[in-house]
């Protein structure tokens, strides 16, 4: 294990050359950025869910209830013990080839099981209410941790002139300030990475899972190397469209249809400006560039900056989604339906939420098919209600 953990912390990856350990220990002139203040974060993140739980129990529910949320989930499936067999067992998501079989054996026809599924699969989705209770909860926190790193950004020379994240480096003291905000940061992504398993189920889950690890290894890799002044302003700025998103995403469930569009152009316009064009102009010109001027590379700064090119990229494409999205919105004339971070509905096999599906029970026999089809008439080729709300984003 000591081996091990000596080849980790390999001084000639982590830190620029002639330096070491222990030339970064604290002393009582100045302080540096330890390891192991980091391990803070583990018991903090519990503590962030938590009180995520109580806030949204007793903040963000009686909220809810006071805009009149529903609180009721979707309707649940006519209870059916060979489709609930097929659907536990098998497989959520029949195929042409299925459904007719099961046709045949309840004597349903096609559409009606389909709408069986659709319903079956909803069944496990949570409220609107729950919903609102998570998106009021992260829009606080972002709006919270937002406002903070630009108080304290604003007092700072690194904010106006960026060459300051590197002079002196790496034997950059560490204020109170921003220890405290890197902790509480990577607090609330290690809570966040590990509350995706509970919360809400999204089809991008993998991207986001990625997105994740991707800013809680930069989170760490900045702060052990003591790149932190950089690590603030990508911190910064990440967050402030994400306080955007969050407040649409209220005001949609809230049936706030006006605000919801204004505060999503808002969030798309800040979004990709912020990420297509601050974040590239701005951080990575100065971590690849000017970092390289002043410092120089060595193997720990082509990680970090691996790590921020591999966030462009995902900003690129989460930025491609928006536009996509908006644009077909405003060419249907839907503006209050698009969906920020996610694919969009026809790209996407099962996004659906409680007020995408048809209301009206299972009908138990084929000749119930005209009515079926009936109320399908409401609903586009891919079978979504015309005014159903857009779904989540993380």
């Amino acid at each position: 294990m000591a081996g091990i953990l000596a080849w980790f912390w390999n001084e000639r990856f982590w830190l620029p050359h002639n330096v070491t350990w222990a030339d970064l220990k604290n002393t009582d002139e100045a302080t540096f950025p330890q390891a192991e203040d980091l391990y803070l974060a583990c018991p903090l993140a519990f503590c962030i869910f938590m009180i995520r739980l109580v806030f949204e129990r007793f903040i963000a529910r009686p909220c809810a209830m006071g805009l009149k949320i529903q609180t009721n989930g979707p309707q649940k499936a006519q209870p059916n013990a060979i489709l609930e067999k097929v659907f536990t067992a098998i497989t959520k998501h029949p195929d042409e080839k299925r459904l007719e079989g099961l046709s045949k054996q309840l004597d349903w026809d096609v559409r009606t099981i389909q709408r069986w599924f659709r319903q079956r699969r909803n069944q496990e989705k949570p409220s609107t209410l729950a919903r609102f209770c998570e998106s009021m909860w992260r829009f606080t926190f972002y709006l919270y941790i937002f406002t903070y790193g630009v108080r304290f950004l604003k007092k700072t020379p690194w904010l106006w002139n960026t060459k300051e994240c590197w002079y002196n480096y790496p034997y950059q003291p560490l204020t109170v300030d921003i220890h405290y905000y890197y902790i509480l940061e990577l607090s609330f992504y290690l809570s966040l990475l590990f509350s995706q398993f509970t919360d809400i189920r999204r089809k991008d889950f993998l991207i986001m899972f990625l997105h994740h690890v991707a800013t809680l290894s930069l989170i760490v890799f900045s702060y052990v190397n003591n790149m932190a002044r950089v690590g603030t302003l990508v911190m910064c700025l990440h967050d402030a469209a994400d306080v955007l998103i969050e407040a649409a995403k209220m005001a949609n469930y809230a049936k706030c249809q006006i605000l919801c569009n204004l505060l999503f152009a808002m969030f798309a316009i800040l979004f990709i400006s912020s990420r297509l064009g601050v974040y590239p102009i701005w951080i990575l010109n100065t971590t690849l560039f000017e970092s390289w001027e002043i410092i120089g590379p060595y193997p720990s700064w082509w990680v970090f900056n691996l790590l921020l090119i591999m966030l462009q990229l995902l900003h690129s494409f989460w930025s491609y989604l928006i536009v996509k999205t908006a644009c077909r919105a405003i060419s249907k004339g839907k503006v209050g339906k698009w969906n920020p971070l996610h694919v969009s509905k026809d790209d996407r096999s099962d996004i659906e939420s409680s007020s995408d599906e048809d209301d009206s029970p299972p009908p138990n026999q084929k000749h119930h098919t005209s009515a079926t089809n009936g109320t399908n008439k409401n609903h586009g080729t891919n079978g979504y209600l015309i005014g159903a709300p857009f779904p989540d984003e993380h």
